[in-house]
C-alpha cells in the first residue's frame, strides 16, 4: 500500500542582520518586529494548512526557535530542537555586511561566488554544512517512516539549509545548491517521499511574504 512522507522546511522570520545585510552564520541578532509579525502571521496561516504535524523539529538558533514557536502554539505541538540545523558557520564574518567582507577579503569572496567552497572567516564549508543537514533531515524522515501511514514533519531552519537540504533531497552533487536562490523569510520549501521517490514540491513559497531574501548567502 503506497503511503506519503511529507516534510516542509521553513526558513525564520526577518531578523535585525537580514536588513541591515550582514552575514549571520551561527550568532543572532534577534527578530526584528516586522519579522515578528510575520512570523506570527505565519504561525496563524500555516496552522491552517498543517493542523496536526506529526513532528516539528527546529534549530536552536533563537531566530529560528521565536519563528517555530508561533506555528507549534497553535497546533499544539512540542518543538524538538536540533543543533544540526543550524545555518553555516562564517566564523568571525558574523555581523560583518557584505560590503565589508568585500573590501577586506576579496579573493574569498570572488573564489566563493565562483563555486569555490572555501571557509569563510574560519567557519564551516557548504559541504561541511550540507552532511550536517543532511543527516538532521534524515532523521526526520527515518522518525516519519518508522510510523504507519501518511505522516507530516515541519522543520524550521534558514536559509543555506534549505539550499543544501533541496540538492540532497534531489542528490544533486556539491555545489548544487547553487542553483537555487535564498529562501525568503518564512517560506515553505516541501518534500515527499513516497513509492521509493523523493521529490520537492514547493520551493520558496511565500505563505507570510515580507521582503524578499538577498540572494547572496547572508541567512
Amino acid at each position: 500500500m503506497s503511503r506519503s512522507i511529507v516534510v516542509h522546511l521553513v526558513r525564520h522570520g526577518e531578523s535585525l542582520w537580514n536588513v541591515e545585510g550582514r552575514y549571520q552564520g551561527q550568532q543572532d541578532s534577534g527578530l526584528t518586529a516586522d519579522g515578528r509579525a510575520q512570523a506570527a502571521r505565519f504561525g496563524e496561516d500555516f496552522a491552517r494548512q498543517v493542523t496536526r504535524p506529526d513532528v516539528v523539529v527546529s534549530s536552536d538558533l533563537p531566530r529560528v526557535r521565536d519563528t517555530a514557536q508561533q506555528y507549534a502554539d497553535r497546533v499544539g505541538a512540542q518543538v524538538v530542537y536540533d543543533p544540526a540545523l543550524r545555518e553555516m558557520s562564517v566564523g568571525d564574518w558574523a555581523g560583518m555586511t557584505m560590503e565589508e567582507a568585500e573590501q577586506r577579503h576579496p579573493e574569498i569572496v570572488a573564489a566563493v561566488a565562483a563555486g569555490e567552497d572555501l571557509r569563510r572567516g574560519g567557519g564551516e564549508t557548504f559541504g561541511e554544512t550540507r552532511e550536517r543537514v543532511a543527516a538532521a533531515i534524515e532523521r526526520v524522515v527515518a522518525e516519519l517512516e518508522a510510523q504507519d501511514g501518511d505522516r507530516v514533519g515541519v522543520v524550521f531552519t534558514s536559509g543555506n539549509p534549505i539550499r543544501l537540504a533541496t540538492a540532497h533531497m534531489l542528490a544533486v552533487p556539491a555545489p548544487g545548491h547553487m542553483a537555487f536562490g535564498a529562501p525568503d523569510n518564512c517560506s515553505v520549501t516541501t518534500f515527499r517521499l513516497r513509492d521509493g521517490r523523493r521529490e520537492v514540491v514547493r520551493y520558496n513559497h511565500d505563505i507570510a511574504p515580507g521582503r524578499p531574501a538577498d540572494q547572496r548567502e547572508i541567512s
